[in-house]
């Protein structure tokens, strides 16, 4: 028998509601990326390209790369508007995880909350409410749907709270309120509060502040009592991030998943004022009409979401398989939730060796890559390693017999002195990539204690 959980129905207008309003954030997105020019800049521009290891076959599509943004924009709008739902889900999916795969230098937290949203969002039943499939189809209309299919969102989103709260409780960011000590003087010209910018106890009040926030608002967003003010709290501290922080649409993003977190009654009454704009029927005049599946999709259905879940849970501690200090080799850093933990700046130059000559150049790297790019791989050991083998190709193209390539690095860290980061007798040409750990990055000699 099952159990009484799998069993309850709840209304079915927070999926609606965040359907709509995920799909018009993404669309929203996607015109952004492109009226700024970014798509040329960054995925048409540079010679070469970052692929994250095991992808290597996801790269940009030249001119039709501008192609892959229309499809994913349009497949955002079908989202919202409900039309087609699953093969705009199945769509804004794979198009915007190809776009966020085809190059490691744009990795942001909030793309891989918006493939994972998507993923959900393929075998969620948003589209069976207030959706032109459900008016084109009212068969296909439930009103109700499965109480697990709304709380998948929740815990998706409080996942990502609470793991970035975890990353949180360390030295750095507690003890020494490191990188917030380094960029909040430098908004110290914003008016009325830049000035507090200036003394360190500002960062260390923001930094506490963002770790029990972090940790805490899941549970405060669950509570009847507490959820207002936790809400009006997650407003305050994406947009309080927003003005300080360049980091897109990650705050809006939060600010629009944390809804998902209200009563069912909350979303549809604001339902109900869009029914309102376009003339539609209430709600009230309709007969309710449970979704309900089939034992066996039921149970595939909740038994995939499990093992997603069981990923997204054991992903972000994929670090401790890795022997030496996190932040310094970042070995298991990506896709865990980790957000605006470091300030890490570097500087890599490349020196090529002809190995039958002895003949030695040195690489321009921004012949090859973008601003962008260069910053990022300059500090991140296996993109130093990719761009390497890159090299070793591209010289050999150019007549250079069996390349060695060399790397002198400088990279400082949370305020620490710089110090060198990859070993500059290594032949990089000769490394192979791999999930292994990285023996040829240097010692970090320091220790940064915590989770």
């Amino acid at each position: 028998m099952r159990p009484a959980y799998f069993q309850t129905h709840t209304p079915a207008a927070p999926l609606a509601v965040f359907r709509i309003a995920f799909g018009l954030l993404i669309l929203a997105s996607v015109v952004r990326f492109w009226a700024k020019g970014w798509i040329a800049e960054l995925y048409l521009q540079p010679r070469f390209f970052f692929p994250y290891y095991g992808f290597e076959f996801i790269k940009p599509l030249g001119p039709y790369t501008y192609g892959l943004f229309a499809v994913c924009g349009v497949c955002a709008l079908l989202l919202a508007l409900g039309w087609h739902y699953r093969l705009a889900a199945v769509g804004l999916f794979l198009s915007f995880t190809y776009i966020e795969l085809m190059d490691k230098s744009t990795y942001l937290n909030h793309y891989y909350f918006v493939s994972l949203a998507a993923l959900l969002l393929v075998f969620l039943p948003a589209g069976n409410y207030l959706s032109l499939d459900a008016r084109r189809h009212p068969a296909r209309e439930h009103t109700h749907v499965p109480r697990w299919s709304v709380d998948a969102l929740r815990l998706l989103v409080g996942v990502v709270y609470f793991y970035a709260g975890l990353a949180k409780l360390n030295s750095d960011w507690l003890l020494a309120a490191q990188p917030l000590r380094i960029w909040l003087p430098a908004k110290n010209d914003l008016p009325l509060v830049g000035f507090l910018f200036n003394y360190p106890i500002t960062a260390f009040v923001f930094s506490w502040f963002g770790a029990i926030y972090d940790l805490t608002v899941p549970f405060f967003l669950l509570n009847r009592l507490t959820r207002p003010y936790a809400y009006a709290a997650v407003v305050v501290f994406h947009v309080l991030t927003a003005i300080l922080f360049p980091i897109g649409m990650f705050p809006y993003v939060m600010i629009v998943a944390a809804l998902i977190f209200f009563p069912a009654e909350w979303h549809e009454r604001l339902l109900e004022r869009v029914r309102a704009v376009f003339r539609q029927p209430s709600a009230a005049q309709r007969p309710a009409s449970p979704l309900v599946y089939g034992p066996r999709v039921q149970l595939a259905l909740v038994t995939g979401l499990a093992l997603f879940f069981v990923v997204q849970l054991l992903v972000p501690f994929r670090y401790a398989l890795y022997p030496r200090e996190l932040f310094w080799t970042e070995e298991g850093y990506r896709f865990s939730w980790r957000v605006m933990l470091m300030e890490k700046m570097g500087q890599v130059e490349f020196k090529v060796v002809d190995s039958a000559t002895g003949r030695t150049r040195r690489v321009n790297n921004s012949d090859h890559l973008s601003v962008l790019q260069e910053k990022m791989m300059a500090t991140q050991a296996d993109m130093i390693l990719q761009f390497a083998h890159y090299l070793r190709d591209y010289y050999t193209a150019q007549g250079v017999h069996q390349p060695q390539i060399y790397a002198d690095t400088y990279v400082t860290l949370n305020g620490r002195l710089g110090k060198a980061y990859i070993d500059p007798t290594v032949d990089l040409a000769r490394q192979a990539e791999s999930f292994a750990p990285k023996p040829w990055i240097l010692p970090f000699d320091d220790e940064i204690s915590g989770l």
